[in-house]
């Protein structure tokens, strides 16, 4: 009797099996049937003419995927377009470029690959790239920075020597007082290294002297005076941009990766969005070389030793618009100190630089310039000079710096040449 049960039970228990199995099967060709008959609607076509909205636009495999006179017209959920952001106490879209605003909220036709020329991104993500602080803004901004008069310190621009400011318009920028004078003047070079490379994601920035009988600081004189800041110092005001959110280091660039380079099959699957992020990194990468700024991904890259988990939290001193714009923040360990303790940090900036084999012809062509004429030196310090009325008492990089600054011009040069020696033929 107990045989006959055991045989009635694995009878039963095989029935439910092959009842699961016909089910899932079912469900299976079911899902299969629908996978294939994207476009099997009556008439037929080609069969990507039916391509899913969550296909649609998500991946540059997809869309090339699709011969071109069917490509999809818009971006869907990734587009750039419907994002307002308020910077300050402005609309940040005054600040836009309007031509390119209107082509990245206009349809957008992927026209090819993400790269060309072997190294550089391509000229239809170059068109897209949003200007991050146009010069008109910049000069207008720049202006009133000098005259508005400053009602209010308190902290919230990193250490407590730094300040944020409040203007009589109710503006703000952040007050940078530097432990020592040349953190004040590398992240004034720095901004105009920038302007030198056409590199517009730092927020405008000007210099003020600190004094008891200027109408500018006046209002904020027992502040000052509690801060310990020394009568007649220079500071750097640099805009404070509200609105932004952290970046995190992108896979491609961190120490688990290969690089960011030509070959990498994953651009392909990026949305205009994130390669365009990524574009701005490798500018990043570069400038941050040249300024030999060890206080954003080289730091990280340093603490790897004893935090394996650095890179998946935010980048220090980098930060993001709703829109996609990298700010690049706090510049005062470029030039000057970065480069009094280069030789700690050296291996460090060689191996950011190394990790990047794509960038921006603009930038690879400013570059090549100051490699060519070798005057880099003279070029920062016209315009330096040129625009920063307290450019005299802040003073210049030292003749021994400036050596340092066009030898790291070279080698950056030499490396943009070794990638495109060993990905020009992609």
């Amino acid at each position: 009797m107990r045989a006959v049960s055991a045989n009635l039970f694995a009878l039963l228990f095989l029935c439910a099996l092959a009842s699961v199995f016909y089910v899932w099967s079912a469900l299976e060709d079911s899902l299969a049937r629908r996978k294939r008959g994207f476009s099997a609607a009556p008439g037929g076509g080609s069969p990507h003419g039916g391509l899913p909205a969550e296909f649609s636009a998500k991946t540059f495999r997809a869309l090339l995927a699709v011969p071109a006179a069917q490509r999809p017209r818009r971006l869907g959920a990734h587009n750039l377009t419907d994002q307002l952001v308020s910077v300050g106490n402005r609309d940040y879209h005054a600040n836009r470029d309007d031509t390119r605003s209107a082509r990245q909220e206009a349809a957008v036709t992927l026209m090819g690959p993400p790269v060309e020329g072997g190294i550089f991104w391509s000229e239809w993500l170059e068109e897209l790239l949003p200007v991050g602080f146009k010069e008109e803004y910049t000069w207008a901004w720049q202006a009133r920075a000098r005259a508005e008069r400053i009602v209010k310190l308190e902290p919230g621009c990193g250490r407590i020597s730094n300040q944020l400011a409040t203007f009589a318009d109710g503006t703000k920028a952040c007050v940078r007082y530097g432990i020592n004078a040349d953190q004040v003047q590398g992240e004034a070079l720095t901004y105009y290294l920038a302007h030198l490379l056409g590199i517009t994601n730092l927020p405008p920035l000007v210099l003020s002297r600190v004094s008891a009988d200027s109408a500018q600081w006046s209002a904020v004189r027992a502040r000052t005076g509690g801060l310990q800041w020394s009568d007649r110092a220079v500071v750097s005001l640099t805009e404070w941009v509200s609105n932004l959110t952290g970046v995190v280091t992108p896979a491609p660039l961190r120490q688990e990766s290969s690089g960011l380079h030509p070959a990498l099959r994953e651009l392909w699957d990026k949305t205009p969005p994130e390669l365009l992020e990524l574009m701005q990194w490798t500018d990043l990468i570069a400038f941050d070389y040249l300024t030999a700024n060890f206080d954003r991904l080289v730091s990280n890259l340093f603490s790897l030793q004893w935090d394996a988990r650095v890179m998946e939290r935010d980048t220090n001193n980098l930060l993001k618009t709703p829109r996609g714009d990298l700010v690049f923040i706090d510049n005062e360990a470029g030039l000057v100190h970065g480069f009094r303790v280069l030789n700690m940090w050296e291996k460090y900036h060689s191996a950011a630089l190394d990790s990047v084999c794509v960038f921006r012809k603009r930038t690879a062509r400013r570059v090549e310039e100051l490699h060519r004429r070798r005057d880099s030196r003279r070029k920062l310090l016209e315009l330096y000079r040129d625009s920063e009325p307290l450019s005299a008492e802040l003073g210049f990089l030292s003749d021994e710096h400036a050596a340092v600054l066009q030898d790291r011009i070279d080698r950056l040069h030499k490396h943009i040449l070794h990638c495109k020696g060993r990905y020009g033929q992609l």
